[in-house]
């Protein structure tokens, strides 16, 4: 199994960041470069618990869909969503909201594991981990821009 961690800090307020990070129309803007579409599901506006949404974008050359579920909720400290379809053995993803001073800590865990045996291993340590790093990472940016943006209002 797989896990990456990541910690955004944001200089805005706890709410706002908790939406923009289940905001469908936010992950859709901040995965433009992967022709990202939410193709059945809640496929605009905010998540919230038992919703799912389906994603349709293209990944090392491939069009490739994953189903998600918003299985844990705890407004505005945190949720979690989990594979119900897709391409993955196990994909968890665990989003975190801690508040710091006047700043807020956004925490992504994402936890999964890939199919294939010595070669899905191979390709998750050369490819796939790196890829889905910078993914999280260029959303994590877009949602502390537009919480920001907000913030300075």
């Amino acid at each position: 199994m797989t896990t990456i961690t990541l910690h955004t800090e944001i200089a805005a307020g706890l709410e706002t960041v908790f939406d923009l990070s289940r905001s469908v129309d936010l992950h859709l803007a901040a995965a433009v470069d992967t022709h990202e579409k939410a193709i059945s599901g809640k496929t605009q506006g905010l998540l919230n618990l038992d919703d799912w949404v389906t994603w349709r974008g293209k990944h090392f050359g491939l069009f490739l869909t994953h189903t998600s579920k918003i299985v844990s909720f705890e407004r505005p400290f945190q949720f979690t969503d989990l594979m119900v379809q897709g391409h993955f053995t196990y994909f968890v993803h665990q989003h975190e909201f801690q508040k710091s001073g006047n700043r807020i800590i956004m925490i992504d865990i994402l936890k999964y594991r890939v199919p294939w045996g010595w070669l899905g291993a191979w390709f998750d340590r050369i490819f796939l981990k790196r890829h889905l790093t910078q993914f999280l990472m260029h959303r994590n940016a877009c949602i502390k821009i537009q919480a920001e943006k907000k913030a300075s209002l």
